[in-house]
């Protein structure tokens, strides 16, 4: 299997750059932190200078207003945000808009919103969002948006995600590996 085919979204929770130095440039980070009430716009704009200059995209999550002023790359809108609200924007042509959705009902409400790629979760990681491959594949059908496979991906299952033609996966712990693909 050619790991370098894959597409790779790394969340990250912290402006620190100790993992983000072992990725390669392909992969895209995306900054999102719910605990922390205050945004530090000042370590958004350094990690975004960082990563500009290493070559990734960034994005941020569920703030599409803050990330066009900063001049990010795009911005992540998570499941649980439902407004249609940034329609009304003007996005640069390469600004990235992505989603994630748990069910078909999520799948339908970022179609709206229109995102250009889906995260759904989760895959192999068993928790209240739980799918499995059998139905994961099977909610994915039902979208021509592109599917990043999220949710307990490791080396070990790799392999099952190019037996599924899955060509985009997103993930946490898998970066934050010693090795990575």
């Amino acid at each position: 299997m050619h790991y370098k085919s894959l597409k790779k979204y790394y969340f990250i929770k912290s402006l620190d750059t100790k993992n983000i130095i072992k990725q390669d440039k392909e992969t895209i980070i995306i900054y999102r932190n719910y605990t922390s009430s205050k945004i530090d716009i000042s370590g958004i704009l350094r990690l975004k200078n960082f990563l500009k200059k290493r070559g990734n995209k960034f994005l941020l999550a569920n703030n599409i207003r803050l990330a066009l002023k900063l001049g990010l790359d795009g911005v992540y809108i998570p499941s649980f945000n439902k407004e249609l609200k940034h329609l009304s924007f003007s996005f640069h042509p390469n600004f990235i808009i992505i989603g994630s959705a748990h069910n078909l009902n999520e799948i339908r409400i970022k179609e709206l919103q229109k995102v250009q790629s889906i995260f759904i979760s989760s895959l192999f990681k068993k928790n209240k969002n739980y799918l499995g491959l059998y139905k994961f594949k099977k909610i994915s059908k039902y979208t021509k948006k592109n599917i990043i496979a999220l949710g307990g991906i490791s080396g070990k299952n790799l392999k099952k995600l190019n037996l599924m033609k899955i060509t985009h996966f997103a993930g946490i712990s898998f970066f934050e590996q010693k090795k990575g693909p």
